[in-house]
């Protein structure tokens, strides 16, 4: 396990910071601005993202920087969701875009949870593996496709940092053959790689695993903050803390039904000699 009090996710660190140095109790701030101390403290351990508004008044009052104010405010916009039109749009014509808020959430989180049930965890795919998901559907112009990947690409980054971050694969997912034999062997074996890293853990659900929980997506919990699920149409945050409890209740019932670490590399191993050998049956078939 990683140590979480220093790994802190960027914005509530840097919001106690921000009082601490302006001398202030958590009391005195919720009175000056007209909350409560537990709200204050609720955001300082990162229970919470501020509203946009709420964070504007604690910026005022102690006195934030221009920079660190407009790093904040694009923080706290990251994890807000759009109207239905605007993750439509971008949906269709930005996704190098959600991609770059995505990396900016990662990058200001400490902790990270990640379950695919269609395909491998996006910080975890291999460049080979990215193109296939990108340019399937072929209605992406080249320049956004190559953004994309670039953006991806820079995400898994975040895996070498020794952050505590988890995923769960179902093996069916694993077993959704993109590209091809020779494809899917490279991007199981990245992903055994990446189980040994620090900080990382790794979970497959095995097909011969027996479910009582049917969940309708991948999805992203960034902390307890936030929660990315994507769609066919879109990809949405959540904030609320109704829906990010719920995001939690069912990550804790796919944590039980999951193979970990060493087991669940074993599991890996399993999938990538079946892709091995599919590969060996085609290059026979075409010599």
């Amino acid at each position: 396990m990683t140590n979480s009090s220093a790994l802190e996710d960027w914005l509530s660190s840097t919001l106690r910071k921000l009082r601490s140095d302006a001398g202030l109790s958590g009391t005195e701030v919720a009175r000056q601005i007209g909350t409560s101390q537990r709200r204050i403290s609720d955001l300082e351990r990162g229970k919470y993202t501020p509203r946009e508004d709420e964070l504007g008044r604690l910026a005022d009052l102690y006195g934030a920087g221009p920079a660190v104010r407009r790093k904040m405010i694009r923080a706290v916009r990251d994890f807000t969701s759009e109207p239905p039109k605007a993750r439509a749009m971008i949906a269709r014509h930005g996704a190098y875009r959600m991609q770059q808020r995505i990396l900016r959430a990662e990058s200001e989180s400490a902790r990270i949870r990640s379950f695919q049930p269609v395909m491998v965890v996006g910080t975890a795919q291999t460049p080979a593996y990215m193109r296939a998901v990108f340019s399937s559907g072929g209605d992406m112009a080249p320049a956004d496709l190559e953004k994309s990947i670039a953006t991806r690409i820079a995400r898994a980054e975040i895996l070498g940092t020794g952050r505590d971050i988890a995923m769960i694969q179902t093996e069916g997912a694993l077993r959704w053959q993109a590209a091809s034999p020779a494809v899917m062997t490279e991007q199981i074996d990245h992903l055994a790689e990446i189980s040994t890293r620090p900080g990382v853990r790794m979970g497959v659900i095995p097909w011969t695993t027996a479910v009582d929980s049917f969940p309708r997506s991948g999805f992203h919990i960034f902390d307890s903050r936030a929660v990315t699920a994507a769609t066919d149409a879109a990809t949405t945050f959540y904030t609320d803390p109704a829906d990010v409890t719920l995001y939690e209740k069912l990550w804790d019932e796919l944590t039980g039904l999951a193979s970990w670490d060493a087991e669940a590399r074993s599991h890996l191993e399993r999938i990538a000699a079946d892709y091995r050998g599919l590969r060996n049956q085609r290059d026979q078939v075409n010599p």
